[in-house]
């Protein structure tokens, strides 16, 4: 390095080395352009020059079809997928918590919730989410029980609910599990009781840890939202199918496959931030 009147300055060799890292840099940036125009420019080839490609375009990207089905979809999506999603989402963390804390006890008086909870977690996750949803939809209102609800979305927001509940539990419970003894042991010697350590200093550590795998979870949750269109709620799935089977065209599911992606696509590159950060946290502690 040197140094004169108008401040420092870098070294010759230092300069050099600065080119040679913005050479690199744009070399790499060239490379993987082309790269990328290549393989999507041969892939479109493949596709538009395939025997089949007229039909598909005609049945499945039709722009006339679109226009007209995106009216009704974008209703269905929006009063059905997204409603029910942000619903869900409260009431699978509230459930999935209170499922772990629950597997974390270890009162010999909590010994029947445990047992409950631990036939909950196996039980639904053995199940396919689409075979509840119609289980519940169809079985449940079928029962004429007094009282119980017959709306086809409550029940199948019911089901989503105790399954993916199920799987949030478990993430949660390793995060939770995931905290270092020492941690409690601290919160011991500061005179805290259980219940204290457990809800301001293991709780919220662990859920921070499992932010990343719980959004992945609620981009599933999105998509699975289409499944209670088996049981005849109309949602954009049960829209689009209405429409294909007048109009004998599927461009409908490629409008509600595009809704889908609008609204997953952010939040999983979120999902992807937020793992790229604890990431380099870690990183940055272990130096």
């Amino acid at each position: 390095m040197s140094e004169s009147s108008g401040g420092w300055q870098p070294s010759a060799r230092e300069r050099e080395r600065q080119d040679v890292r913005r050479r690199l840099g744009r070399r790499a940036l060239l490379v993987s352009t082309v790269a990328t125009v290549v393989f999507f420019g041969v892939l479109g080839v493949v596709v538009v020059t395939s025997p089949g490609w007229a039909t598909v375009k005609e049945y499945f990207f039709n722009v006339s079809d679109a226009r007209a089905v995106f009216p009704d979809v974008w209703h269905a999506f929006w009063t059905y997928n997204v409603k029910m999603f942000l619903i869900a989402e409260v009431f699978i963390l509230a459930l999935a918590l209170a499922i772990a804390l629950v597997r974390q006890t270890r009162t010999p008086l909590l010994l029947p919730l445990r047992i409950v909870a631990v036939v909950y977690t196996d039980l639904f996750r053995g199940i396919p989410t689409i075979l509840l949803v119609f289980m519940l939809g169809f079985g449940m209102p079928a029962l004429g029980l007094q009282g119980v609800p017959t709306s086809l979305f409550f029940w199948g927001l019911v089901a989503l609910v105790l399954s993916y509940g199920a799987y949030v539990a478990e993430v949660m419970r390793a995060g939770i599990e995931s905290i270092h003894p020492s941690q409690i042991a601290s919160a011991d010697a500061l005179g805290l009781s259980r219940l204290q350590t457990m809800r301001h200093v293991v709780v919220p550590q662990g859920i921070r840890r499992v932010v990343p795998p719980l959004l992945n979870d609620f981009v599933s949750l999105q998509k699975d939202t289409a499944l209670v269109g088996v049981i005849g709620v109309f949602d954009a799935m049960f829209a689009a199918q209405d429409y294909s089977n007048y109009h004998f065209n599927f461009t409908a599911y490629t409008v509600v496959a595009g809704f889908f992606i609008v609204l997953t696509v952010p939040l999983a590159r979120f999902t992807d931030h937020l793992q790229h950060r604890a990431m380099e946290r870690e990183r940055q502690g272990a130096r």
